[in-house]
Parts: structure tokens; sequence; C-alpha cells
């Protein structure tokens, strides 16, 4: 959301007590109230009306960057503080009567609410009367998109749920039941086709809805709905839970013709390649490492940063985000959407590591020829980290990756500024002693990541940016255009068009540095779901997409994987002071090791979808409860 647009929200009661106090002139009994301004007086004044839109926004939250993050939800990260209600999920223990985590951006609660202000403000832009018809055909749009967007974020975490398509008054029945999931896809859609309507030639700021957002929400919804999870047939063959549950049309979809439905995918996908741009998707041949890295750095960024080399120019990748600016926020970082770095950054830079990367994540990273990544070959189980993808340079900070000067934030610990997350010898047959980034670390031996990994991505590499006391003002994507060609490669695979799904799936590796995909068929699809994986990392998609793939017993429910990392001196050498990571002087070993001391994570199959609340289920006796609650 852009600072014109938040401010304005804010001013809001100051406008209401001016207009109010012109009104008092007219007679002292003649009152309101001045903290409020009245439904006819809102629709009948554009500038109201559009505060009243803008503040259904803030139902966006923080995007995805709370505190706690939906990659620990995932196999891409663990969430190293105890006691959040993660491992309550992680674990397979939630239920009605104990939901664990739940985020403002899909809690039931939150969501409803912020539908019915957008049914408000449909039914009311329909009869306002103040003039501009284009400011009211854009609100309109505005609110059909975020209609949508709420009810989508409910339908991927809970299935089909009710569909509420106008405002209820006092004294009404609340009692509704939950809609068939199909037809919560065709309401989703709709909205989407009529925000695009609404919407096709408004120009808008930043972070509020566009035609395009809308075509790319469209084409998002439409990719689940063919998915595995939503076609009942395949997923009561991969589940007995929902084989046995006697509301199957609640959670996808139990006949029809499944091929349509991938190719609406596919056509939806295909309006927003047409319409919308990405960054740097015309390369020819893979982009030079170093340069593939930056451009993947400056995605993430979004233009919110001013580091080096990051380019701006990047911002056209983001179709729809929620922005971060200094006018709405002062004083440092505390647990909000500018506070990324401080939330995972590097416990020896005195951050909270918050999210950590476990091991799965980074050995899905391939090495830059394109071969998988093994451990059982030694030359790259010696040297893990070395001629990788350059998007796990980007995404990842592993013991002796180069980061920001230490002195900073501290005394001078660490003149070659590199994260130690490991344990390394200082004189030979000495005791090992624990790096600055680790839970022994000499500057701060709390908040160290379990893993010896920490999140590099949407944490601003501008190495005059402090993490611990600087707000970062990185937006948070919501769609971009690399999610749509991705929805696109996905659904020509589904429909066996192999020749299309390459020609774009390339036109991405290509940006990332990396070689072009030859294979077809199963190959093809494997090749892309972890193409998928890497390139979406911490964007809130691997959740879901396991999910929806019903590969989730495999990937959500594994054990997670740390990483043990021991440097001893070489014969001979002498260690330096103070330590730096040195190939020279030091042998490195790489240890994976299993670790459940934070999470014993495990996979039950009530687990594909989240349990609806009991509170919300003793509101409204016709909700049916999801499956294995």
């Amino acid at each position: 959301m852009t600072p014109k647009i938040k401010l304005f929200t804010r001013m809001l009661p100051f406008v209401a007590a001016v207009v109010l106090f012109t009104a008092c002139s007219k007679g002292f009994l003649n009152t309101q109230p001045l903290n409020q301004i009245s439904s006819t007086a809102t629709w009948a004044d554009g500038g109201l009306s559009e505060a009243f839109v803008t503040d259904i926004y803030n139902g966006l939250q923080n995007g995805g960057f709370p505190e706690q993050q939906l990659s620990s939800l995932s196999d891409e990260a663990v969430f190293v503080h105890p006691g959040r209600g993660i491992n309550t999920i992680n674990e397979g223990t939630l239920s009605p009567s104990n939901l664990g985590w739940v985020d403002g951006t899909y809690e039931w609660g939150s969501m409803y609410s912020r539908i019915r202000a957008a049914n408000v403000a449909l039914e009311n832009l329909k009869t306002a009367t103040f003039s501009d018809t284009v400011l009211n055909h854009r609100l309109q749009g505005e609110a059909h998109f975020l209609r949508a967007y709420f009810y989508h974020q409910l339908l991927r975490y809970y299935g089909g749920v009710p569909l509420v398509a106008h405002s209820y008054g006092l004294n009404q029945d609340y009692s509704i039941a939950r809609s068939p999931f199909a037809d919560c896809v065709n309401f989703i859609t709709a909205d989407c086709d009529t925000a695009a309507s609404l919407l096709t030639g408004k120009t808008l700021a930043r972070g509020r809805a566009t035609a395009l957002a809308a075509k790319a929400l469209k084409s998002r919804i439409l990719l689940y709905a063919a998915s595995d999870l939503h076609d009942i047939p395949t997923a009561k063959g991969n589940s007995s839970t929902i084989s046995s549950f006697s509301n199957p049309e609640l959670l996808g979809y139990t006949s029809g013709d499944r091929t349509a439905r991938w190719q609406a995918a596919k056509d939806a996908a295909w309006a927003v390649l047409q319409a919308g741009s990405g960054y740097q998707l015309g390369l020819t041949a893979p982009a030079a490492p170093a340069d593939a890295q930056n451009y993947y750095t400056s995605i993430a960024m979004g233009g919110g940063s001013n580091a080096p080399g990051m380019d701006k120019a990047a911002a056209v990748e983001l179709i729809f985000e929620r922005d971060f600016t200094p006018q709405l926020y002062t004083g440092g970082p505390g647990t909000d959407g500018t506070s990324v770095g401080l939330d995972n950054g590097p416990n020896g830079y005195h951050n909270w590591a918050g999210n950590a990367p476990i091991q799965e994540l980074v050995d899905d990273y391939e090495m830059m020829d394109g071969s998988k990544f093994s451990w059982s070959k030694p030359a790259e189980a010696a040297a893990p980290y070395t001629n990788r993808d350059p998007r796990l340079y980007a995404t990842i900070l592993y013991d002796g990756a180069g980061w920001k000067p230490r002195s900073k934030i501290t005394s001078n610990p660490d003149p070659a500024n590199q994260i130690q997350s490991g344990q390394y010898e200082m004189v030979h047959g000495g005791v090992l002693q624990p790096g600055l980034d680790t839970r022994q670390s000499p500057v701060e031996n709390w908040n160290g990541s379990w893993t010896a990994y920490y999140m590099h991505k949407f944490i601003d590499p501008d190495p005059n940016v402090v993490d611990n006391n600087t707000r970062q003002y990185i937006p948070w994507p919501f769609l971009r255009y690399t999610e749509a060609v991705l929805n696109y490669v996905e659904a020509c695979i589904e429909l066996g068009d192999n020749s299309d799904a390459l020609l774009w799936l390339n036109k991405i590796r290509y940006r990332a540095g990396m070689p072009a995909i030859t294979v077809t068929g199963n190959a093809l699809l494997q090749e892309y779901r972890n193409e998928r994986r890497v390139e979406l990392a911490y964007e809130e998609h691997r959740y879901h997409d396991a999910r929806r793939w019903m590969i989730a017993p495999t990937t959500l429910g594994r054990s997670c994987v740390f990483i043990n990392v021991v440097g001893t001196l070489k014969p001979g050498a002498l260690a330096p002071s103070p330590y730096r990571h040195d190939t020279t002087d030091y042998n490195y070993t790489y240890t994976p090791v299993v670790d459940n001391s934070l999470e014993n994570r495990t996979w039950i199959d009530k687990m594909y979808f989240r349990p609806i609340s009991r509170d919300e289920v003793n509101k409204n006796a016709k909700l049916i409860q999801n499956p294995g609650y």
C-alpha cells in the first residue's frame, strides 16, 4: 500500500471532525459523533468512498512478512523459537480447539470481516451519488478483487467455505452452509473477471489492485482447481481420510472434465503472460552467475534497496504487492513487515534467526551444470556450497558466506564479514570454538539458528543497512509475473504440451544462470516442481504446492535436517586471528543430521485442510467440519 493511501486512511477522523464541526454551526442540538462518518456522507463523496475501500486493503496486513512465516510450515524452514504454535501444526496435533499458529492473512474471522467490508462497498457504490463514475468503477473493481483475494485465501486453507455476497444486517440469521469447492472457484473467478473489466485502462498506485492482478489471481485459483488435491477421484486414491469424507464436494470436484480444468488454467495463465511483462526473461542463454544472482536479488528487493548492483527495473516483475514506506513507520524495527532482517538475520549480528532454512531446501538447488546435488559424491559433499544454482546464494546464508560489516553493530570480531555457523579449531588439538553465528556465539548466545543456515532472500543486502535497528522497505510479492509463467508451464505439462512448457521454463532458468531443461514427460514434471520450489522459495507457495500435489507426506511431513560444520586446521597451518573462513588453512567437514529437538514433524492426512475453529462451528450450526477433525 502506498503512503498516500495509508495516510489518507489515517486522516479520516480529522476529515470527519472538520465536516461535522461545520454541520454543528446550524444548531447546537443537531450533533453527530465526531469520530464517525455516516453511510450517507461516505457514499456521497468520492474521497470518502475511496478511503472506505482503501481500508479493506488492511486485511492484507504484512503480507508474508510476519515474524513467523509460512515457510516454517513447509520443508523450506524451521522456526527456531519454541512455543509459538507452529509445532502444533507440523506435528499434526492441531484440532478445532487447538489451531496452533494462524496468521491473520488467512484466519477465518479476519477474512470474513474484510469480505463483509467489500460487500458493503459493492452494495453502496452501485447507488453512490458522487459524480466521478471513473472513480466509482475503479473502486468497484478493487472491491471485487479484494473479495476474490480473501475468498481465495480461505479456499486454499479450508476448502469450500460459505459464500456471502451481501452484507448482513441486525437480527438476521447468520447461519450459512459451506458452498461446494467448485462453486467457490466459480465465484472467485467471476469476481476476478469483473475486477479485470472494471480496472482495465485505470492507472493506480503501486500496491492497489489492477486488471493484471485480477488476471494473475484467476490464474492461481484455476491452477489449484485443476490439481490432484481438488480432483476428488485422484484425492481419494491418495488419502483414506479424504476417501471416507461424506462431503467431498467441499474439498474439490467430484466429477467433470479435468482436462478442461487444466485448459482453463492454461488459458488464464496465458492471459497474464500476454498482458504483462517479466524481468530479464528474454535471454537466449544462461546469464553469467554473478548477473543471475543479482537478477534474483533485485526481484526479491522489488525496487526496495539502494544496494549497489540492485536493478530497480525488477519491480516490473511485481503484479500485486504490499508496500512498506518510511512515511508510515518511525523508530527501529519491531515485529512487522519492515523487520524481516531483524526477524531472520544471524544472531551474531544481533538478529533473531527466525525462519531458518533447512538442509532439504539447500539440497534441492542444482549444480551449475544442471545436475542434482548429491551427498554421495565426495567432491560435492566436501564443498557443498560451491558451483551451485546462483539463486542459492541469493536465498540462503551458509557457513563462510560473505555478509554485511559486523563493525556496524558490534566491535570488529570478524573483519572478513563472513557467516560463522560452524565450530573451528583455533589451536591444533584444541577445543573447537563456536562461530559468531551459532547458539554459543560470544556476540549473542541466544536467537541463533539451529540449522546453521540463515535467510538471505528479502533481507536488504545494502551493507549500510543494519538489520537489527533499521527498518527495511522491501515489498511483499503477493503476485508476480514469474508465478504466472510457472502456472502456464505446469498446465502445459499436464496437457502434454512439452514444447511450450520447455520454452517458458527455460526463460526462467536462463535468467537464473542455469542451463536449459530438455527432458519431457514425468521427468519434466519433476524438474518443473523443483524449479518452482527454488524460484518461489519463501514466497508462501511451497506449503500450498506440496498439499495440492499431494506430496506432503514425503515433503512437509519429513524430519528436519540440519548441518554440522567443523573446521580443523591443516597440518602446519596457523589459525588466523580473528577467525575467517579459509580453505588454505582449514579442512571443513559438513555433516547433515536429523534433528527433532524443535519439532517432531509428521504428516497426517487431515492436515491437507485446516480445521474450522470450534468457535465458528458453535456460532454456525450449518458448518461441516473438515475431514479428520
